[in-house]
């Protein structure tokens, strides 16, 4: 979740708003962290919008969690469990506080996101079942973005008919998005893209 600090400004400085469910209004602090790229509420707003009744009861991945704007949203929404991947170790002891204060049923890891999806193991139990929303919001112009899809389909981290969010750079073109994933919406918003992909069974 990130690109420039300037996105903050829709938000009281430091800080991101929960929209709805159990913690609606509920303020997140964002750290003061460079390329730091919160999901705006707009934007929020209008994916969920898209998901509907599709959040409730489901497993969560978010694969580059920033603030964990995305994943709290969706726990907020009743999503029964999230694991959030962070690489910045500052994030995720902050993301980790966060979590246990809301007593929210969730798991941080401090780690590299492609380096984790790679290793998929019996040594991540939280990952032994597959997700059902996995969302995917890297750091712009890193190059993260299509190796991400490929790892979550390839070891098998997406449930059958899994819902993926993208958010990337709008003039990223996507090549190698996963042909099983049939784009469901998408929309453009200033310097970014954003897209909703319903994941069909293997053929």
């Amino acid at each position: 979740m990130r690109r420039a600090a300037s996105a903050k400004k829709a938000n009281s400085p430091g800080q991101i708003r929960i929209i709805s469910g159990r913690w609606r209004g509920r303020k997140i602090p964002v750290a003061d962290a460079e390329g730091l790229r919160p999901t705006t509420d707009r934007v929020r707003e209008t994916l969920f919008n898209w998901l509907m009744q599709e959040v409730t009861g489901q497993r969560v991945l978010d694969c580059f969690a920033g603030s964990g704007a995305l994943a709290l949203e969706a726990l907020s929404r009743e999503a029964s469990f999230a694991l959030l991947l962070e690489k910045d170790r500052q994030q995720a002891q902050q993301l980790n506080s966060l979590c246990q204060t809301l007593a929210a049923s969730a798991k941080v890891v401090q780690t590299d996101s492609l380096h984790y999806l790679q290793q998929r193991s019996s040594t991540q139990p939280d990952s032994d079942q597959p997700f059902d929303l996995v969302f995917i919001d890297p750091p712009f112009r890193q190059h993260l973005a299509e190796p991400c899809c490929q790892l979550l389909e390839q070891q098998g981290w997406l449930s059958t008919n899994a819902w993926i969010y993208l958010e990337t750079e709008k003039e990223l073109p996507l090549q190698a998005v996963p042909a099983n994933w049939q784009l469901y919406r998408e929309k453009i918003a200033g310097q970014l893209a954003y897209r909703l992909f319903r994941r069909q069974a293997d053929t």
